[in-house]
């Protein structure tokens, strides 16, 4: 299984790298939205498209011309809600689904949107589906691969520790935070910025291992009170993180608007940043999994796993490899905060937002699998975006967690845990 699964990224990898260069090239300069509309084989015009913002202002609106082309420049890159006015509609023309009147769509820098509404039964119903389809599959696998690296360093640490830990999502938000003051505090360019930042957090986390948590184990503390204390510090350090950076959204100096590339025309636009934050992921994700699987720290990492007393008696040296693991999957979630403050702006929260999805997805694939781990993320990744062709992007998360509930009712254990690990 891990050897598929590493030679299924590492193909995806080299795509990734090949797509800013086969990509072409947008040719606006900003963002926008537009569409076609049509009716059978009939162009209808004079039909109003207006775009608001999430505070419901309206940015933007326009009507469809002769050919029935329509398009509406939008302020710069975000969220927004594209909708029809059928009142403007002639009177024998109907929307195919009248519930789909306005449609929500997330937008990148540079992006030119598609976004077409089906009318009647004409052809252009199939051909929107695909779009919209393909677009949130492609969208879903960046956001599976980055929660993936976070869900490995989660998965990791209770499979040799045991541990429950809800403050690894303050790790995420540490790596961001500390990209941040590197690129924008200190001017350093990103990618070297992002380095250190990975190097820093790998430290700081086997620091706290060794300062912290591997005290409370000295100490003999139940998992369950341990548990209960990562809960506390996850707060804590939240309101500090607050404290110090603010409330508000920050971008990091670099990369922060770049036109969406079209790669072959495929039916998705991606930021030439996206494609590579997905390689990054991806390579990570590889190397990570090459370690436990073929290295003798990786051997001694899955026999702490299994039985940290065998393993000690084997001659292991439990807290060592204890103290690695917490180093690595710090790195890692500092490389996910990275990742995702470049998609999504730098927050105080960012790492809580996605804590639930780690653990659905350390769940889903399996408690103490690295490799379910990612599987998991991927699914949980994809299922988020393409839920909200049906339900509203605001309970996306909660449908998959809806999901998480009704698989693991059918296998406990996850899709790669063994029985012997749920108890």
């Amino acid at each position: 299984m891990f050897r598929r699964l590493a030679g299924v990224l590492a193909a995806f990898v080299l795509a990734l790298l090949a797509v800013p260069l086969l990509a072409s090239p947008a040719a606006a300069e900003g963002e926008d939205v537009h569409g076609r509309l049509r009716n059978g084989d009939a162009a209808v015009a004079d039909v109003r498209i207006y775009v608001t913002d999430p505070a419901g202002n309206q940015v933007g609106e326009a009507r469809s011309d002769g050919e029935g082309n329509w398009a509406v420049p939008l302020p710069g890159p975000g969220e927004y809600t594209v909708t029809l006015d059928t009142e403007t509609l002639p009177e024998d023309v109907a929307l195919r689904n009248p519930d789909n009147t306005s449609i929500t769509r997330s937008i990148v820098g540079g992006q030119e949107a598609p976004q077409l509404f089906p009318l009647g039964e004409g052809r252009a119903v199939a051909k929107s589906d695909t779009i919209r389809w393909v677009q949130l599959t492609a969208e879903g696998l960046r956001f599976g691969l980055i929660l993936a690296l976070a869900a490995v360093g989660l998965s990791l640490i209770y499979g040799t520790t045991g541990l429950v830990n809800f403050s690894h999502g303050e790790l995420v938000t540490l790596g961001a935070m500390v990209a941040y003051w590197f690129n924008v505090e200190l001017g350093i360019q990103l990618l070297l910025a992002g380095a250190l930042t990975v190097l820093v957090c790998g430290v700081a986390g086997g620091a706290q291992d060794a300062l912290f948590w591997g005290q409370l184990r000295k100490r003999k503390t139940g998992l369950l009170a341990m548990m209960i204390v990562s809960i506390g510090l996850a707060l804590l350090v939240r309101y500090v993180y607050q404290y110090l950076f603010g409330g508000g959204f920050s971008s990091y100096d670099d990369y922060r608007t770049q036109p969406a590339r079209e790669p072959l025309n495929l039916g998705f636009a991606l930021a030439p940043r996206d494609y590579w934050s997905m390689g990054i992921a991806a390579v990570a994700l590889i190397l990570v999994l090459w370690a436990l699987m073929g290295t003798r720290l990786g051997k001694a990492t899955r026999a702490v796993s299994d039985n940290p007393s065998l393993a000690a008696a084997s001659g292991i040296d439990v807290d060592r490899v204890i103290r690695i693991v917490w180093a690595v999957g710090a790195a890692m979630a500092a490389l996910a905060g990275i990742l995702l403050g470049l998609a999504q702006q730098v927050n105080f929260a960012l790492g809580f937002n996605i804590l639930l999805l780690m653990f659905a997805a350390v769940t889903l694939g399996g408690l103490g699998s690295a490799t379910g781990a990612v599987l998991g993320s991927l699914i949980i990744g994809l299922f988020i975006q393409l839920s909200t062709i049906w339900v509203s992007p605001e309970l996306k998360n909660v449908g998959a967690l809806g999901v998480l509930i009704v698989i693991l009712l059918v296998r406990p254990q996850g899709i790669l845990g063994r029985r012997e690990r749920i108890g």
